[in-house]
């Protein structure tokens, strides 16, 4: 705990924090990696689904990271019971959310026909998105758990699981896509990654549940807490939109690339995964900046909230720079872990370099954030992103990609300003939020 009561400080807390977040991407960039040495159309398949998958699924996971505000202020205010009925009502949410969740993510390749996709790659598209499917709802539940965790300051159970996890994931994906013929099993290619990416989310639910539950062992179970889905979905049901338009902005880049060919639709899957590895860390640092600063204000320590959102910043700038410069440096060999196609990797090159244009303008808009989450402000990220992503980057990117001419580099020109956009909306609102009385927050919650 740090003197302050906050539990462990911003660095201590975003470390484990990141690491964690890295470890989850680190199973889709396995699979991307052997998927792309298996087939690179099943890579651009996979890559079509995971866009599709991502953008359903991120409504439902910002609805239930509405404990993100609400946790880290309960427990910040020394009310741990009302946390604890917090927690209960958000696996509520959770779980009823995922239904509809799963039923959207099956449906969802029927609209790839519209966007004139390679059938090739539609059908790897499709079995993918069909076998993952069933894991939305164990994913969400994860959510809620994992919100919890990280506002007590209990990071372990998550590196155990991310840990472990790994192992599996990628013990599961050589012998699902590849197959051992000895062993009778059979080569499976997307729908074996897709296969062990569900299993390894079902083993992670139960560990989280163990470490919640060894939390409170000999506890009365809490009391109802009045209002509490309300307070979940009005403060999550923003934060799934701003999902929904960050992401979303994304995925719709993925298809238009699979409309340019099966060449920019592999190396734009290669780049999405080196940056979305990159953008882990962000997200690590952007959580850990959401419980610092919401146990602040809910100890009505507004100068505090204000100065653990700068501190949050300047960390995910300085750590993404670094990420930057990577991208800068070795493109080539980056590119080449995903695909043995020289074709592909000549193609993959340029989107690479251009991502590490956006590593900054990422890192602090994924940041601002969760600085804003803390702080119980989540409208303001649905419009930012809105705004960003679509009157800016995809407007870019269509007039570039197709316009200019430029095809999948002019895709990502416009993704990267449609995210410095973005960072500037959201910093701007974090500074004119902790300019007056942030501490206001915790009281309408």
């Amino acid at each position: 705990m740090t003197r302050d009561g906050r539990g462990p400080g911003l660095a201590a807390l975003a470390l484990p924090l990141a690491a964690q977040q890295v470890g989850l991407q680190l199973m889709g960039t396995v699979d991307a990696i052997m998927l792309g040495h298996w087939q690179d159309t099943a890579l651009a398949g996979a890559g079509v689904a995971n866009g599709l998958l991502f953008t359903i699924t991120c409504v439902g996971m910002g609805i239930v990271m509405g404990l993100d505000s609400l946790v880290p202020q309960a427990l910040g205010a020394g009310e741990h019971a009302r946390a604890r009925g917090l927690l209960r009502d958000g696996l509520r949410v959770a779980l009823g959310v995922g239904l509809p969740a799963t039923l959207l993510v099956l449906a969802s390749p029927l609209i790839l026909p519209a966007f004139d996709v390679d059938p090739r790659v539609a059908y790897q598209a499709k079995i993918f998105v069909w076998a993952r499917a069933f894991g939305v709802a164990p994913f969400l539940l994860q959510v809620a758990l994992r919100a919890y965790l990280s506002a007590h300051g209990r990071t372990r159970p998550l590196i155990i699981a991310v840990i472990a996890g790994n192992v599996i994931n990628a013990g599961l994906d050589y012998l699902l896509i590849f197959g051992v013929p000895a062993l009778g099993i059979p080569e499976m290619g997307v729908v074996g990654a897709a296969l062990a990416t569900s299993t390894v989310q079902v083993a992670n639910l139960v560990v989280y549940a163990i470490a919640v539950r060894a939390l409170h062992r000999g506890e009365p179970a809490p009391a109802p807490s009045p209002g509490s889905i309300r307070a979940i979905l009005r403060l999550g049901t923003p934060i799934g939109l701003q999902l929904l338009a960050e992401v979303g902005v994304f995925a719709l880049a993925g298809v238009l690339a699979a409309r340019l060919g099966r060449i920019p639709a592999a190396a734009h899957s290669c780049a999405i995964q080196l940056a979305s590895f990159t953008f882990s860390f962000a997200l690590g640092i952007g959580a850990a900046t959401a419980v610092r600063v919401g146990r602040a204000v809910g100890a009505g320590d507004s100068p505090g909230a204000r100065d653990e959102g700068w501190h949050g910043i300047g960390l995910g700038a300085a750590v993404m720079g670094c990420m930057a410069v990577v991208f800068v440096v070795a493109p080539g060999p980056l590119a080449r872990m995903f695909s043995n196609d020289p074709v592909v990797v000549a193609a993959a090159i340029p989107l690479i370099q251009i991502a590490a244009l956006f590593q900054l303008s990422d890192g602090a808009q994924a940041v601002a954030a969760g600085a804003l989450r803390g702080a119980g402000d989540t409208r303001a990220l649905f419009w930012a992103n809105l705004v960003g992503h679509y009157t800016v980057g995809l407007v870019l990117s269509l007039a570039l990609a197709f316009g200019a001419g430029l095809g999948a580099p002019g895709l990502w020109f416009g993704l990267s300003a449609g995210l410095t956009a973005t960072a500037v909306l959201l910093i701007a609102r974090f500074r004119r939020v902790t300019r007056t009385t942030i501490a206001r927050a915790a009281t309408v919650l």
